[in-house]
């Protein structure tokens, strides 16, 4: 059996011409035809080079792997009971779902109160989340979630004042901590994450100095990718000026036959790519201290889907810096335009690498040592992912990361409001009404709550605050059938492994040897 999909798909814009016979090892045509057009990735690269290396149309899509893994989330089943209850007293008329809490706080000292326990990833410079950024931004912010700005946010900023090589204003960095901060009621934070490059440029520094961010995230890399962040550039003197920030620009803005090239229409696009972060526990110390003395309150770090040795590093470092989070992300999806095959073909899926992170936890917390609270990220979208994610890190995982979904839902509410402002909404939307107040469920709770200020919310916030209303419930009403009230009682009894070999990986015991000792007293009995 072949997990992958090679030589055509829609990330990419390419197809086979032959759809129905397909070299499985290859992805060719079974026959290539002299004189076909090249609608497959080798004929599209024929012509258009590099450019196919990256997910299209770049801008307005977000990008998921292909790939289908031999294990996920749903060779897991959830573990419901008819007995009893935690957290609640056990009486039918108490225990309903609705008493269910799902609020929660992390960090070294349990200082960040969540309404949900949602870290919506970091999102930063790439244009898909610059222009949805208000819906995510706000949607973050009164659902009561964690936000994170993504890396490259200042310094691909235009209108960012650079001096001597330090970064003193950047108003997109700005305009985005502003905009979770003015819709902010107590619940969750907003976070600035750091690749090489911000950290050169102390991005960091002038967030927490001159904005008041009180949350910072070191940065190891996604599951979409282990190299660092690409993007791509139409402006030429857009992309002189990135060059000169520091960044990698191909082809060299400066050379005057690119120049010549640019403006004849030889090409249109420059790739500009950040650099590799270096790992080591030295620097990476040093690094958690400067963030500490200049003021960051919380100090998080986000690892990507690397082989184990390092993501055993990220623990333990983690550990020896007191820091407050962790997030670990499994293969395969982003937001930005990471290397198509690479998204697809790197890294450690999802539930080997969290199955690999609960086991380094578990054997540092029994040595006494400290953890932060741990966050498990990689392809969660709905409330049954979430809870058995929530199970399989147990006790040690307090939240989950999500991007691609709630920009989902972010994109889909800017839609909607502009189809209802432009009067030409469609019929599998008109049939529940016409109106903000009558298409977003969520409407007239959000109204009551913000009162005139409701008019100021973005239809792409209240697709978020709706979705994540959806998955709120829906975590309720899995927590209420495992008689789990909070959080804080789900366990790793709460699901079953569906075969054998899913629960070798994970340590989760196989669906027909869960409860053995029990059963055995039970018909003793």
């Amino acid at each position: 059996m072949s997990y992958t999909k090679l030589n055509r798909s829609a990330a990419t814009l390419t197809k086979n011409r032959t759809e129905g016979s397909i070299s499985p090892f290859s992805g060719m045509c079974v026959t290539c035809v002299d004189g076909c057009i090249g609608m497959c990735e080798i004929g599209k690269s024929a012509y258009r080079g590099a450019e196919v290396l990256y997910p299209q149309p770049f801008g307005i899509i977000t990008a998921g792997s292909e790939k289908e893994y031999p294990y996920d989330l749903s060779h897991f089943s959830i573990m419901g009971t008819a007995v009893g209850a935690h957290g609640v007293e056990a009486d039918s008329d108490k225990a309903t779902f609705e008493k269910v809490s799902i609020e929660t706080a992390v960090g070294k000292d349990k200082d960040i109160k969540l309404k949900v326990p949602f870290v919506l990833g970091g999102m930063g410079s790439t244009n898909v989340a610059k222009q949805n950024w208000e819906g995510l931004a706000i949607g973050a912010a009164v659902s009561g979630a964690i936000l994170t700005v993504g890396e490259n946010v200042g310094g691909m900023d235009d209108d960012s004042e650079i001096k001597n090589g330090r970064i003193v204003r950047s108003k997109d960095l700005e305009t985005r901590v502003k905009l979770y901060k003015d819709w902010q009621d107590g619940y969750g934070t907003v976070v600035v994450q750091a690749n090489v490059e911000d950290t050169r440029l102390g991005i960091q520094e002038y967030a927490i100095q001159k904005l008041k961010v009180d949350t910072v995230e070191l940065k190891w890399g996604q599951g979409a990718k282990d190299i660092g962040g690409e993007v791509k550039i139409k402006n030429l003197k857009k992309a002189q000026d990135l060059r000169k920030r520091g960044y990698i620009v191909l082809p060299d803005p400066e050379d005057p036959n690119v120049i010549a090239a640019f403006e004849k229409g030889g090409f249109k696009e420059f790739e500009r790519h950040s650099r590799l972060g270096m790992v080591e526990e030295e620097s990476f110390m040093k690094r958690v201290a400067e963030l500490r003395k200049a003021g960051a309150k919380h100090v998080f770090l986000k690892t990507g889907a690397y082989r184990p040795a390092d993501l055993a590093r990220a623990v333990k470092y983690a550990s020896k810096a007191k820091l407050d989070m962790l997030t670990v992300d499994g293969a395969g999806g982003g937001t930005g335009m990471s290397p198509w095959r690479m998204m697809n073909e790197w890294g450690i899926p999802s539930v080997e690498i969290w199955s690999l992170t609960y086991k380094y936890a578990d054997i540092l917390a029994k040595r006494g040592e400290y953890l932060p609270d741990i966050v498990f990220a990689g392809g969660i979208t709905f409330e049954d992912q979430i809870f058995k994610a929530l199970s399989l890190g147990a006790p040690y995982v307090k939240a989950v990361g999500m991007a691609r979904s709630p920009l989902a839902a972010a994109m889909v509410g800017k839609t909607i409001g502009r189809r209802i402002d432009e009067g030409q909404i469609p019929v599998y939307v008109e049939r529940f009404g016409n109106s903000r107040e009558e298409i977003f469920v969520t409407a007239p709770e959000l109204k009551r709550k913000y009162g005139k200020r409701f008019e100021n919310l973005p239809p792409g916030a209240m697709g978020v605050y709706s979705y994540f209303k959806r998955l709120d419930q829906g975590l309720r009403q899995l927590m209420a059938g495992n008689r789990k009230f909070a959080l804080s009682y789900i366990t790793r009894d709460d699901i079953a492994s569906l075969t054998k070999e899913a629960s070798d990986i994970s340590g989760i015991p196989y669906i027909l040897d869960v409860d053995k000792d029990e059963v055995s007293q039970i018909l003793k009995g």
